[in-house]
Parts: C-alpha cells; structure tokens; sequence
C-alpha cells in the first residue's frame, strides 16, 4: 500500500513538472526562457516518471517476473539519454539562436553580445 503511493506522488510530481514545462513553453516570451522552460521541467519530471517505472518494474522483478527487470534497467538506460541530451540540445538551440541575432526580450545586459562586438572592433 505504502509503495504503490510512492509510485503515484513521484508520477504526480513528474506530470506536474511536465505540465508547468507545457505552460511555460506557452507563455514565455523568448526563445531562452521557453527553453529554460522545456529542458529544466521536462528533465525534472522525467526523473521522477522515470523513478516511479523503476520502482514499477522493480516491484514487478522482487514477485517473480522476469520482465519487470528489463522494464527497469530500460527505464534507466531512457533516463540516461534524457539526462544527456536534454541539456545537450538546448545549449545548442540556445547558441543557434544567439550566433542567429535572436536578443532576449526585456535582457538588462547582454555580455555575450558585448564581448562580440568588442572581438569585431578589434579585428
């Protein structure tokens, strides 16, 4: 009883991250924030899916079934991939569209564009 409520908070906690990251990719203005948005939720809730499938699995391999065992050793190899790739894609959709001209709406101060600027003074 206590373990299958376990695995219903961590499938509710990742679906919340997921939902807040479908909002913010909604109502963000700029292509950062709606990447902060996308890879910092989305990573989040996919750890703690990901953890409530291991547990799952887990659950299922401690009864007897040899299929929950590769339920969570997949699940973890998926959550790898996650965990690489999210991070990974962004830092390089957010330098695209950097390099691209794209400016952050409402930014204070932009270094990255200063310092580029300055490299194309001095050349």
């Amino acid at each position: 009883m206590i373990f299958n409520l376990i695995i219903y908070i961590l499938l509710a906690i990742g679906v919340f991250f997921n939902l807040l990251a479908g909002v913010g990719l909604l109502r963000f203005p700029d292509v950062y924030t709606r990447l902060h948005a996308g890879t910092k939720c989305t990573t989040f809730g996919s750890i703690f899916i990901c953890g409530s499938v291991i547990l799952i699995g887990l659950r299922m391999w401690y009864t007897g079934s040899t299929d929950g065992s590769v339920l969570a050793i997949h699940t973890i190899f998926a959550l790898v991939a996650i965990l690489l790739t999210n991070p990974t894609g962004a830092h390089a959709i957010a330098r695209a569209a950097h390099r691209s001209g794209v400016a952050p709406v409402r930014a204070v101060v932009d270094d990255l564009q200063n310092n580029t600027l300055k490299k194309e003074e001095e050349k």
